[in-house]
């Protein structure tokens, strides 16, 4: 019997359940949703000018996993565990604060969802690294979208991030 072995390794069970319970499946990959988030984040500039950044690391993340509505169970680890829905107009009206935070960082950073519970965006920046922003601060999620999912899923508690 041949077993997918990512599909029992890339996520710890519990953050695997949800992310199946979602809609998500090893290979899952809509580029052309992704596309059209693409065009709408490139097409949209703020009433001052602002405008969205687009790289692979964000279209690449969409593609698998956007769209999904996330929602955890369980008590969460440190944390309650985030409710989310992976879609980066979330952040469509956010280019502005998006931009200011990919300066702050030297890097670019693009939406990625939200956090529906908290009213937190999910963002991502150009080498894959993702964040949230919310009323509290901007958090540090993790290196990559896996980890970031992992830590939101599974409620760890994430790290402040500080600019000096």
């Amino acid at each position: 019997m041949h077993t997918d072995r990512t599909s029992t390794t890339r996520f710890a069970v519990p953050v695997d359940a949800a992310l199946r319970a979602a809609g998500w499946q090893p290979g899952r990959w809509d580029i052309k949703q992704a596309e059209i988030w693409a065009d709408a984040l490139r097409d949209h500039a703020s009433p001052a000018g602002h405008r969205h950044s687009v790289f692979p690391a964000a279209v690449e993340a969409w593609a698998e996993f956007g769209g999904l509505h996330i929602t955890p169970t369980g008590p969460g680890r440190q944390v309650a565990p985030a409710t989310l829905h992976l879609d980066p107009l979330h952040g469509l009206h956010m280019a502005r604060t998006l931009g200011d935070l990919g300066r702050a960082l030297g890097t670019e950073v693009c939406p990625l969802g939200a956090e529906t519970d908290h009213q937190g965006l999910l963002a991502i920046d150009s080498d894959g690294r993702v964040y949230t922003l919310d009323h509290t601060g901007d958090w540090y999620l993790g290196p990559d979208i896996d980890q970031a999912l992992s830590t939101l899923i599974a409620g760890t508690e994430p790290s402040r991030l500080t600019t000096a």
